[in-house]
């Protein structure tokens, strides 16, 4: 490359940058802004998302809870007893 055009790059980007934006399309400078919209919708998906991520762990609690009152119960009626040693 012994003649020199320029820079490549800076000529490319020159070629694919976009036009200028024009500013305030959508009212004029003088006008007040309208009101957004209350957005309900992202309250909600945020809280069905928490819900959908603490799902599996409710489960393994209600599991372990399931787990742990079948062995309370059945231990009364097996025979073991475990009352201190002393009947009376």
């Amino acid at each position: 490359m012994t003649e020199q055009d320029g820079d490549p790059t800076a000529d490319f980007l020159a070629e694919v940058r976009a036009d200028e934006t024009p500013w305030r399309t959508d009212r004029p400078a003088g006008e007040p802004a309208a009101e957004s919209p209350a957005r309900p919708e992202k309250w909600t998906r945020s809280v069905g998302r928490a819900v959908g991520e603490a799902a599996p762990y409710v489960q393994a609690a209600l599991f372990a809870g399931w787990i742990a009152t079948s062995i309370a119960d059945s231990g009364g009626s097996g025979g073991g007893d475990m009352s201190g040693g002393q009947s009376g």
